[in-house]
């Protein structure tokens, strides 16, 4: 007989009587607030009241438009405790994108921040938001906002901890999340109940992301990016303490943080953390409470993790999408490759990694055939498993999707150990001669030089070999042709000349998505023109693979 339901209330439920008086602290401007556990509970109550007193009921769904902090913590239980959905809005979106996903998921109710209620009143449009009832707003009084709006403090007011909860299972709503839209338009993924308690549990063991009642977790993946990747839910389940850094961060925020809270486990992209590096060559700093770094979106270069195995940090990179709710993979070390030589644990930390326990997963050619797990042969990603989506919450691309296996759009190589190696999104991969060219490879090593900071390779339409890779860096050079030479010579040794990008354009920045990644698209978009002339080695003769 199966046991019982499999849903998210346990978890606080459970924690909040165990470890009553372990912290939540949260980082608001210039101040920190910190409260507990029991406390915690006791507001997530008072909030689900209020919200089925205004009419949110099972099926619902509840926007939010809000940083990583602890009155949002509250959101992510109280909202789909009710068996209502949390459908985490990302502000950071062009306003038609807001509006689109906001209609589109019908949010009966938004909670807002202050500083973001202009970002609300730039996408409000009387159709898209037709739906939306009431704004509950965070931080300050209710601004004028073109909604009936209360502030969360009056919005709770009124309202006791005392709520009977309707009975819930695991197929029965939790979340929803829009994709970043990298490659096209956002895509809903609807969340259950049992796909959120599947990821919180796997996540939670070694092979995930080792989360413990000892850990002091600080997210800095933004709540509204797939649910800070199942952070504040693993937190809360194992009894750990929870540290948010509230809006816009910087690394000394984030440094002062993990001094004064102990914080052993933190995660966010690469780009935060090379940021933390730069401000720690200036700065002292106490990180020997920080035990490991997770980094995802985009692979770490071998130089981040090597920096911060010199302050004894392991930065442990894992590999996921919305559609994985988010995380599917983690490089984490074997156990006859603990004593390998540094190259060699290192080559493999920078790999998404091993595929999680619960997962299945198959790698195929354009035929459909596997491919051989011999670290070259290239092929479509795709997983299956109790807390992947089988369909978008809008019926959009159903091509993505085979019976019950999700096509990753990554290409990836799998290796003799089991590592899947991210050879690049399929959008993204540039076919030069008939040849794949892997632009996140190129991006990596590029970024290996200690001037670069940030780097993004993409295709660019070439007369005779259809692409060729342009690169577009940020980086600390006095002399931009000297690095040039530099890197096409560090490429050519790791590379086929071939790869070798034809241009390098130095930018002051790059562009980048809502959720933080390079946009290719715009950067795409900088070329108007056709490349043509001689490439130093021609690529061979041969087939896509």
């Amino acid at each position: 007989m199966p046991g019982h339901a499999q849903t998210l209330r346990p978890f606080l439920s459970r924690t909040a009587r165990l470890y009553p008086d372990r912290e939540l602290v949260a980082r608001r401007g210039d101040s920190t607030v910190r409260y507990t556990y029991a406390t915690y509970a006791d507001r997530v109550d008072r909030l689900a009241s209020a919200l089925r007193a205004a009419g949110i009921d099972r099926g619902d769904r509840v926007g939010t438009l809000c940083w990583n902090h602890d009155r949002h913590a509250e959101a992510y239980f109280a909202v789909p405790n009710l068996g209502a959905q949390l459908h985490t809005v990302n502000p950071l979106l062009p306003a038609e994108d807001i509006q689109r996903v906001v209609s589109a998921a019908g949010d009966r109710l938004l909670i807002v921040d202050a500083s973001l209620a202009e970002t609300l009143v730039d996408a409000y449009d009387p159709d898209a938001f037709e739906s939306v009832d009431r704004v509950v707003v965070v931080g300050a009084d209710a601004p004028n906002l073109p909604f009936a709006s209360v502030s969360i403090e009056d919005f709770l007011a009124g309202h006791d901890a005392a709520i009977d909860y309707p009975d819930l299972a695991g197929d029965d709503p939790a979340g929803l999340c829009y994709s970043s839209g990298t490659t096209g338009d956002p895509k809903g993924v609807a969340y259950s109940q049992r796909m959120l308690w599947s990821h919180t549990m796997a996540i939670q063991t070694p092979m995930g992301l080792d989360i413990a009642d000892a850990d002091v977790v600080m997210p800095v993946v933004p709540m509204f990016h797939i649910n800070a990747w199942g952070l504040p839910y693993a937190a809360t389940a194992a009894g750990a303490k929870h540290v948010y850094p509230g809006p816009s961060p910087d690394p000394e925020d984030l440094v002062t943080l993990v001094e004064e809270e102990g914080v052993t486990l933190t995660a966010g992209v690469p780009t935060v953390w090379l940021g933390v590096l730069d401000y720690l060559q200036d700065h002292d700093a106490d990180l020997s409470s920080l035990e490991r770094i997770v980094v995802g979106g985009a692979a770490p270069p071998t130089r981040l993790i090597r920096a911060y195995d010199e302050y004894g940090v392991e930065v442990v990179h894992g590999w996921g999408m919305t559609e994985t709710a988010p995380v599917g993979a983690v490089s984490h070390l074997k156990p006859d490759l603990r004593d390998a030589d540094a190259e060699t644990r290192v080559a493999k930390q920078a790999k998404q990694g091993l595929i999680l326990p619960g997962l299945e997963f198959r790698v195929v050619d354009d035929d459909g055939d596997t491919v051989p797990h011999d670290g070259e042969s290239m092929g479509e990603l795709l997983v299956r498993g109790p807390w992947v989506t089988t369909e978008y919450y809008d019926g959009a691309d159903p091509d993505a999707f085979e019976g019950s296996w999700l096509r990753t759009g990554d290409v990836v190589t799998i290796d003799a150990d089991g590592y899947v190696e991210l050879v690049d999104r399929a959008a993204d991969v540039i076919n030069s001669g008939g040849e794949w060219i892997s632009s996140q490879a190129l991006e990596t090593a590029i970024m290996d030089h200690d001037a670069v900071r940030e780097a993004a390779v993409v295709g660019i339409p070439h007369e005779r070999w259809g692409e060729r890779p342009v690169a577009y860096l940020v980086a600390d050079a006095t002399d931009p042709e000297a690095l040039r030479d530099d890197l096409c010579a560090r490429l050519s040794d790791r590379y086929p000349d071939w790869w070798v990008p034809d241009r390098f354009e130095f930018l002051g920045s790059l562009p980048k998505t809502a959720t933080g990644k390079f946009d290719k698209v715009g950067l795409r978009g900088r070329s108007d023109e056709t490349l043509s002339g001689p490439v130093d080695a021609d690529p061979p003769d041969g087939d896509v693979r």
